[in-house]
């Protein structure tokens, strides 16, 4: 990503976020957070982070205020109060554990559910749990989120749709291995390039469309559930944006990093 950035005039120097201090700050023109590997594991020092940069006034893209919205899964009633259909979800906390599973199972008809905290990333503490499987020991003292397990997922995949300056680029769709249902590499999941169908991509546009920003990058997650495509997630800080499958061999990336750190200055 270096060398494509290069072509773009731009020197991209990997810092890790845990290691970005004031100094750092400023002496550099501009952060671009897409190495923030781990930030949910430690959410304060990342949200510490982005209001440091905020207070500098360092041009960022994402935005400050874009990076902070998507950190937290919480984003999804945003999404849907502005009427964007996402997996439905019910939030909560593990320490009132039996009280979240029994009003998600009454919710969601008694079916397999998905449990994980609402700051994560790369499938990091998320459960899938059966109709008589507790909450998992360590979801405690955690705000979480509940959804129920869509079986879609393990026929059709997720696909994932890129948008770079607010406009489609390309997409991709990620499959579990046998026997799992988890979508990552990291778990075996495999993935290829997709042409999406119109109704996966106007929920993907409705979604970014509410986005509290404009977005240099984006990554939006869905999900088709009998026919009816959900957002499962909308991903602003440290995604993959399977540039290998870029039309273009990344040039509109660049071109939407460029403008946003330009505009931002």
């Amino acid at each position: 990503m270096r060398d494509m950035l290069a072509k773009g005039g731009i020197h991209a120097e990997p810092v890790k976020w845990n290691e970005a201090d004031d100094a750092l700050l400023r002496g550099v023109d501009a952060v671009l957070p897409l190495i923030a590997w781990g930030y949910h594991l430690d959410p304060g020092r990342w949200f510490d982070l982005l209001d440091r940069i905020a207070f500098r006034k360092v041009p960022v893209a994402n935005p400050v205020d874009v990076l902070r919205w998507s950190s937290d899964k919480n984003y999804l009633s945003d999404l849907d109060d502005k009427g964007v259909t996402i997996v439905p979800s019910i939030f909560g906390h593990g320490d009132r554990a039996a009280e979240l599973l029994l009003r998600a199972r009454e919710r969601f008809e008694g079916s397999e559910l998905i449990v994980k905290p609402v700051i994560s990333g790369s499938a990091a503490g998320t459960y899938r749990l059966g109709p008589d499987d507790p909450m998992p020991d360590d979801l405690s003292g955690k705000r979480i989120i509940v959804q129920p397990f869509l079986p879609a997922i393990l026929e059709d995949g997720e696909q994932s749709l890129i948008y770079f300056g607010g406009q489609f680029s390309h997409a991709a769709v990620k499959k579990a291995k046998p026997g799992d249902f988890r979508v990552q590499p990291e778990f075996g999941g495999s993935e290829e390039r997709i042409e999406p169908s119109p109704a996966v991509r106007a929920l993907a546009d409705n979604a970014l469309a509410a986005v509290p920003g404009d977005t240099a990058y984006a990554r939006i997650d869905v999900v088709e559930d009998e026919g009816t495509p959900r957002i499962m997630e909308v991903e602003l800080v440290e995604p993959d944006l399977f540039l290998r499958y870029a039309p273009d061999e990344g040039s509109a990336f660049v071109s939407a990093v460029s403008d946003m750190l330009r505009a931002s200055r």
